[in-house]
């Protein structure tokens, strides 16, 4: 689906006609799209290998130039659904900075450039409007982060009552969350560093102090990704040690109690013998035989609980 913005009146408006200023987002677009596109600009086609990469959904980040455009790959977060539970990734986010029109494309649904169209944004000044969808990718992130924080911090509570399997896997799912946050963050500033070098991003005053927002919202989720990590780490060790040691006890218990159910099992084995026994010949001879059977389980029941091995 191909849309077009285009600043009027200090107000975001979607136009029908394509035109010089305008910004066009074209979002999960079919051939049919790429070709309007096409049709619209005239020099789509220059930038086909970028286009085709975008499907890719591990492309990474990264910034180049080409036939006098500035093509931007950004990686912003990604929701999919598997069951009730919410698994976190990222998808990349095309960027085509053009002389005169901005062009943004995914063939991902990330919900970050519906966010731009509710901003206050000037669509000819295009610097202006790639920081800003820069901005927006960073706070999403720290939303995502926070989102998988306090959920780490739930999954807490359920495993110190619960040590089961599907708790620990959705820590794991966390973790894993939480490894893409970080490599996408990881590239993602390496693109805004590379911003930083570039003139046309610090040449006015209000683009540079963007910028350096950007570059601070995206340190921090990198941060927080780090130190969110160690956190799930320190806790999947911590559970997976209760874990085992919880199977221990098990083991522990179960063999006490084989080895006190062996004890009456010995003297029933005994007593099954055709050879001459003591008490064969009394008529209370089975009774004996049971008391002989529990006492001897009493003093090892005794026994084990004395060591602690119930």
């Amino acid at each position: 689906m191909i849309k077009i913005f285009k600043t009027a009146n200090n107000l975001l408006v979607e136009q029908k006609n394509f035109s010089k200023g305008s910004w066009i987002n074209a979002e999960s677009p079919t051939e049919a799209d790429l070709e309007k596109l096409e049709k619209l600009t005239g020099k789509l086609d220059e930038f086909e290998g970028f286009i085709t990469s975008l499907k890719d959904p591990d492309e990474q980040a990264r910034v180049e130039t080409e036939n006098g455009a500035l093509l931007i790959v950004l990686r912003v977060p990604y929701i999919t659904k598997k069951g009730e539970e919410s698994i976190y990734t990222t998808r990349p986010l095309g960027i085509i900075r053009m002389k005169d029109y901005l062009i943004t494309i995914s063939y991902f649904e990330t919900g970050v450039l519906d966010r731009l169209t509710t901003q206050k944004i000037d669509t000819q000044h295009k610097i202006e409007t790639i920081l800003n969808i820069f901005l927006i990718a960073a706070r999403k992130y720290l939303y995502q982060l926070r989102q998988i924080n306090r959920k780490t911090f739930l999954l807490q509570g359920e495993l110190e009552d619960s040590t089961k399997n599907e708790d620990l896997l959705k820590l794991l799912s966390l973790e894993k969350s939480l490894v893409y946050f970080g490599t996408s963050l990881r590239t993602n500033n390496y693109v805004i560093h590379r911003l930083n070098l570039m003139r046309i991003f610090t040449k006015f005053e209000e683009n540079k102090e963007l910028l350096e927002d950007v570059m601070i919202e995206f340190k921090q989720a990198l941060e927080m990704t780090d130190t969110y990590s160690n956190i799930i780490e320190t806790m999947r060790t911590g559970f997976e040690a209760v874990m085992s040691n919880n199977l221990n006890k098990v083991m522990k218990t179960l063999t006490s109690i084989t080895l006190i159910l062996m004890l009456p099992t010995l003297v029933a084995s005994v007593y099954g013998m055709n050879v001459n026994l003591p008490f064969q010949n009394s008529p209370n001879a089975f009774a004996i035989t049971m008391g002989i059977s529990v006492l001897i389980s009493l003093v090892g029941t005794a026994i084990f609980w004395r060591k602690e091995l119930f």
